[in-house]
């Protein structure tokens, strides 16, 4: 009993996360999301662009992340009506806001992230895309 107590008694006191951090570290933690923030920071993209820029990366996957990210207001998707219809998606104003910290993950993971490590990572990746492929 008394562990127990002891736990709520300390949980109490910690500090609550901030709910607007907590969002943001939903959003931008999702994988592949940081890696399409990089691609559409040099400008808008086409779809085919993005799935040729983030390797690895299915179809079904990047038009989840898209609409995730449109409906947070960091993208927008914008349709020229051409024949055939052309569809761009680009940074947002508050999508645009976020190049600061791009820009330090990328600082970061040049100090700190071993060349070999991100070459297995990605190769790790693209096994993963090959057997959910397979499965589908």
């Amino acid at each position: 009993m008394k562990q127990t107590s002891s736990i709520a008694s300390t949980q109490e006191s910690l500090p609550r996360m901030c709910p607007r951090y907590e969002h943001a570290i939903h959003i931008l933690g999702k994988r592949w999301t940081g890696l399409l923030l990089s691609a559409l920071l040099s400008g808008p993209r086409r779809f085919g662009e993005l799935t040729m820029l983030v390797e690895g990366l299915s179809d079904r996957v990047l038009s989840d992340r898209l609409r995730e990210l449109e409906s947070e207001g960091i993208i927008k998707r914008v349709v020229y009506p051409q024949i055939p219809v052309r569809v761009e998606y680009e940074l947002t104003e508050k999508g645009n806001a976020l190049k600061p910290v791009v820009d330090a993950i990328h600082a970061w993971a040049e100090g700190w992230i071993p060349v070999e490590t991100a070459e297995k990572a990605c190769e790790k990746a693209q096994a993963l895309q090959e057997t959910d492929c397979n499965e589908a």
